[in-house]
Formats: structure tokens, C-alpha cells, sequence
């Protein structure tokens, strides 16, 4: 069956759920500039190419799952300055999410595994709370965040330096999934920018600009390519899969 639950019919959808505990992933991402070559929708490509990944591996583990459409707005105030970035509040993103949820559970999906590739810190902290009130709802829910210690050790030397956005983190990810949304004339000139994002907002800087990224990128993005991307995703799935194996446990 297509994997995909917009791609379903609903007689599918209750013959799955029929059969045995179903997994529904949510991708989240946001639309905000990534640089002068990546496209608004990077976090979203991200998130969904880790919900692809996942899949097969909860195939091969005897777990039903579904890639719910994703939610492609987020808090994203620190691009706010950017054309095209589209920054809702955390409240609103929150109630979204925990509507979901409870839909969800009243369809009888055993567990929501939230597939999360935007880092703001509005964001996670958001994600952190719709997690657990959740959870309080009855639902179990898989949240690997990637901005713990544990699990950032798990990624590439760049993510863990902070300077990712856009850089060749993300930008190999991108090439992977969708190459055709790559501006390669303006990745290939893209000067490295080795100022960290994570040092930044810990001394307060509120934006992009503040924290030194004039051109809405941290990194290093002539240093991407697509074999580093694919290598992430299968990085960024095996997270996700552990974390639902251990809610389903």
C-alpha cells in the first residue's frame, strides 16, 4: 500500500488500522529563507525524505506506517526579515499539532512520530510541549530531537558545530531528495560562513542578520553533495525508527 495517506483511500486507511497498530509520521517543517540557493521549503523536503526513509525500515520491523500531508509553517522569526518566510506563532503551530493528534487517537493510530527538521528555537520548544501534551492525551508519540546532545552526535560535524543553515548539512540533504530546487550557480559561489547559530542565539541575537548570516546561510554549502545527503537521511531515519520502536515497545 502507497505509504502515503493523502495518496489513500479511506476504505485503505480503515483496513490498515484494522489490522494491527498503524504509525501516522508527521513532517514539520517551515517556510523561511535558506540561503540564495536552497528553496523556502527545505525543512519540509528534509522532514519528508526522513519520514521516506523511515518506512522501509518499519516495513522490515512489522510496522504499519502512514506519511501524513505535511505541516509546512512553524515559528520562524529569526528569517522573518527574509522575502517569502512565513513565520506563525507557537501557539498556533502547537494547536494544529495537537488537533492532529487528537484525530489521530480517535481513528485508533497507535502513534504519532513527529519528523522534525527546523531548528528555531521557538520551534523545538514548541514541539517539546505538543509532545508531551500529547502524550497526556492517550496517544503515544515518537519525538527524536535531533537538537539533544545524544542524537546530534549522530549527525555531521557541521550540524553539530550549529553553523547548518543551509550550509552543506542541509544543502546535501536537499540535493539528495530534490536537486532540481537547487540553485547551483549560487551554491557553487556561496562563500563558507563558519559563524555558529547555536553560539549566537545563546548570546541573544534574535535574527539571522544579528547572529552573522547576512544571506540567510550558516556553513559551508559549496562543501555538499548528494552522497552526504543520502548518508543523513539514513542517519536522520534510523533516529526516527528508534524512537517509534521504543513507544510501540
Amino acid at each position: 500500500m502507497n505509504p502515503t495517506l493523502a495518496h489513500a483511500t479511506w476504505p485503505q486507511i480503515k483496513a490498515a488500522l484494522a489490522a494491527g497498530p498503524v504509525v501516522a509520521i508527521l513532517p514539520l517543517g517551515a517556510t523561511e529563507a535558506h540561503g540564495p540557493h536552497l528553496p523556502l521549503n527545505t525543512d519540509v523536503i528534509i522532514s519528508e525524505g526522513m519520514a521516506q526513509y523511515a518506512v522501509p525500515e518499519l516495513e522490515d520491523a512489522g510496522i504499519a506506517a502512514f506519511i501524513l500531508p505535511a505541516l509546512a509553517y512553524a515559528p520562524a522569526e529569526y528569517a522573518a526579515g527574509f522575502p517569502g518566510t512565513i513565520t506563525i506563532s507557537a501557539a498556533a503551530a502547537k494547536a494544529v499539532i495537537l488537533d492532529i493528534a487528537r484525530s489521530l487517537k480517535a481513528q485508533g493510530f497507535a502513534c504519532m512520530a513527529l519528523a522534525n527538521s527546523h531548528f528555531d528555537p521557538a520551534n523545538v520548544a514548541m514541539l517539546r510541549e505538543a509532545a508531551a501534551e500529547a502524550a497526556a492525551l492517550g496517544l503515544k508519540v515518537a519525538f527524536p530531537d535531533f537538537t539533544r546532545r545524544k542524537l546530534a552526535q549522530t549527525l555531521t560535524a557541521e550540524f553539530q558545530s550549529g553553523a547548518c543553515h543551509a550550509g552543506q548539512f542541509e544543502t546535501s540533504l536537499v540535493m539528495a531528495a530534490r536537486p532540481e530546487l537547487v540553485d547551483e550557480d549560487s551554491r557553487r559561489t556561496a562563500q563558507d560562513n563558519p559563524a555558529s547559530l547555536t553560539e549566537a542565539f545563546a548570546k541573544g541575537a534574535k535574527t539571522f542578520e544579528q547572529a552573522g548570516g547576512p544571506q540567510a546561510y550558516f556553513g559551508f554549502p559549496q562543501k555538499a553533495s548528494a552522497d552526504e545527503g543520502v548518508q543523513t537521511y539514513e542517519a536522520l531515519a534510523a533516529a526516527l525508527v528508534s524512537a517509534i520502536k521504543a513507544e510501540l515497545a
